[in-house]
């Protein structure tokens, strides 16, 4: 979708299709320092003045400017601000400095159902919800047939909603939000609720409101879903705007820091003391500076499905050991033990070792598909009867396809066949 951007439009244009401009936006909390049990203690410590508060910047002058039909996403961590933003926009919160403007009426997916009267019926609720929404009664009355119907709880419309599910009452929330085409949406995190079918009928709704020109706002963790449906997109990180441009560009971005935390994380984890509980041998043979490298070479710890992953593990024997075998396991985070190969099965002989040695493991193919895993290293006597070390799910690794080379979702490995079709007659 082609959508008009400040660097081609004339200043009357620019006035005429810019809808959310913020200028140096920030919001301040004040979090009470200790944990107060009473409203009547915390008014009585109020006039002492002896309540102490921890300034918490939430946003940190944000510059935003949103034009006209644009869907627009923000990405970040949790705790990140995002949904500050989201209900500075909606008006739900004030800045603490700077300045907001809004052109047109806004549907905020914030929280769905937020206002429901448990006590009250579905049908009551949906008048409530929907005048506090801004929706006149007259309007209400002609989409209330639409929310029940796209809502799939007309047996239970007169039913109190305390007595719903919550993928019920979610489903409830979204068709009154969305019961009419708003000029401006504002969806957070709000895609995963209910069943697969009313997720879907939800998303083609969100779509539908894109294609007629409404104005979204999108926070999601689905960093995908960001790529497909925004044209931009900001990355906030403790209040601050950290990165703001193309969509694709800003998620790759952000995934290249997401990465590079992990790839930390899963290093320290590697380099853990081993215990009596995850090693165990006689130490005949022990092994040491267990590591996993890329097929460049480049030490690394999150893979693709489909990269080249070499292991290397040394040895240091206190003795001759004739015929020894190394071998490696893998197992998926949930304990699934995936495969287990080492060089007696792979006919890879060793005659005799003493002192110390390397051994390499390459898979030129990584099958597996995105997820957690852990390495297992062992060596032993010839015929498996004497352990000499084993590192038992020691050695973490992560992979992922963010780089979309294979696309099958489904599963732990990907075979790698090849499709062919031919007509019979």
């Amino acid at each position: 979708m082609n959508l008009p951007t400040a660097s081609n439009l004339t200043p009357s244009e620019i006035t005429d299709n810019m809808m959310i401009e913020l200028s140096s936006v920030s919001v301040r909390y004040r979090v009470p320092q200790e944990r107060i049990p009473s409203f009547k203690e915390y008014a009585i410590r109020w006039i002492k003045g002896q309540i102490s508060y921890q300034e918490f910047w939430a946003l940190r002058n944000v510059n935003l400017e949103i034009q006209r039909g644009e869907v627009f996403g923000i990405i970040g961590p949790n705790g990140a601000g995002k949904s500050t933003l989201l209900k500075v926009v909606s008006r739900v919160l004030r800045p603490t400095t700077g300045n907001l403007r809004v052109r047109g009426r806004i549907s905020p997916l914030l929280e769905l159902g937020a206002g429901f009267d448990p006590e009250l019926t579905g049908r009551e609720n949906i008048y409530l919800n929907g005048a506090i929404l801004g929706y006149s009664k007259v309007e209400i009355d002609e989409c209330f047939d639409q929310i029940i119907e796209f809502a799939g709880l007309r047996e239970f419309i007169d039913a109190p909603v305390r007595t719903y599910s919550s993928g019920m009452y979610a489903r409830l929330g979204f068709s009154v939000a969305t019961m009419k085409r708003p000029e401006i949406l504002i969806v957070d995190e709000i895609l995963g609720v209910g069943d697969a079918e009313f997720q879907t009928k939800s998303f083609e709704r969100i779509q539908q409101f894109q294609g007629e020109g409404t104005t979204i706002l999108l926070v999601s963790h689905s960093l995908e879903r960001v790529k497909q449906m925004c044209a931009r997109a900001i990355w906030l990180d403790r209040g601050e705007i950290v990165a703001q441009g193309a969509a694709d560009q800003v998620v790759d971005q952000y995934l290249q820091q997401v990465t590079g935390i992990e790839r930390d994380r899963l290093r320290r984890e590697s380099q853990k003391a081993l215990t009596p509980s995850n090693q165990w041998g006689d130490q005949k043979v022990s092994l040491s500076n267990i590591c996993l490298f890329a097929g460049d070479g480049q030490e690394q710890t999150i893979f693709q499905t489909g990269d080249t992953l070499i292991l290397q593990m040394d040895y240091s024997a206190r003795e001759k050991i004739s015929s020894p075998v190394f071998g490696i396991a893998i197992h998926r985070q949930d304990g699934v033990h995936i495969t287990g190969p080492n060089t007696s099965l792979a006919h890879f002989e060793i005659p005799s070792i003493s002192g110390k040695g390397r051994i390499t493991f390459k898979i030129p193919f990584l099958p597996v598909l995105e997820g957690l895993y852990q390495f297992s290293v062992a060596a032993t006597n010839h015929d498996d009867t004497e352990m000499f070390d084993y590192h038992d799910r020691v050695y973490p690794f992560r992979v992922i396809n963010s780089a979309g080379k294979i696309q099958e979702p489904y599963g732990m490995i990907t075979v790698a066949g090849e499709w062919s079709h031919q007509k019979l007659d």
